[in-house]
């Protein structure tokens, strides 16, 4: 996080656009056939808002996640997100978007077994040029913000799976990013567990106005969030109104 207080990061919630894309396709080659993932796909989603995005297996949820997410690229199609133009980016350019926009929360967590939580959450900044000092003070904001403080010393192993998911929402927050990306983020929890790390994504949204999306199967995961989209062969079926 930019903010070296959890107080910094407290903030109006905009109505513009933070993510848009317009006529989007995308088309992948399986040998000589082709397969349709995303069909002239239209979405706007403002900035300040929890989305969860639900479908059936192979409807191309997690496609556009990736999308949205910089880590894929349209096969036609118009994508902006925080006010760029991604879909043109060269690689190096994307790169460092990614780096300055986006926090990526996965399933399986993807923390180095080696590190404790704090060397886990602190990775980031690695590439940046603070200080030492500096990085320690945001990686201590990070890890009180989802409750974490006390297990800053502690490896992976030495977690419980719904801490190393706190440990990978703080590593995906460290950079201040302007969204952030959760592909079924509670898919590998407990139920109890999962509503505590929804609870916290919810907490991140309501008071940080961070913008959070996320992809799920879960309905009860889904009604954490203050919008539910619904994808189906390549197409978004219905979006619901916002229910604040």
């Amino acid at each position: 996080m930019v903010a070296s207080t959890a107080t910094e990061l407290e903030r109006a919630p905009q109505a513009a656009a933070v993510v848009s894309l317009v006529g989007v396709n995308k088309h992948y080659r399986r040998g000589q056939e082709v397969v349709e993932v995303l069909h002239d796909f239209n979405l706007e989603i403002p900035s300040g808002e929890f989305v969860a995005i639900m479908g059936p297996s192979g409807s191309g949820k997690t496609t556009l996640l990736n999308l949205i997410g910089g880590l894929d690229r349209p096969t036609s199609g118009e994508i902006f997100v925080a006010g760029e133009r991604i879909d043109r980016l060269s690689n190096a350019q994307l790169t460092r978007w990614r780096a300055r926009h986006v926090g990526f929360v996965f399933q399986f967590y993807n923390l180095m077994p080696t590190l404790s939580a704090e060397g886990n959450v602190e990775l980031p900044l690695l590439l940046t040029h603070l200080r030492a000092s500096e990085r320690r003070q945001k990686v201590n904001v990070a890890l009180e913000l989802v409750g974490l403080a006390d297990r800053r010393r502690h490896k992976p192993t030495e977690l419980s799976g719904g801490q190393q998911q706190r440990v990978a929402i703080a590593r995906a927050l460290i950079a201040d990013p302007t969204l952030l990306i959760c592909d079924e983020p509670t898919g590998d929890l407990d139920r109890h567990t999962a509503e505590e790390i929804l609870g916290l994504l919810q907490l991140l949204n309501q008071r940080y106005s961070k913008t959070v999306i996320m992809v799920t199967h879960d309905p009860k995961a889904a009604s954490f969030a203050r919008r539910q989209l619904q994808v189906d062969k390549g197409q978004l079926v219905s979006a619901p109104s916002s229910a604040l």
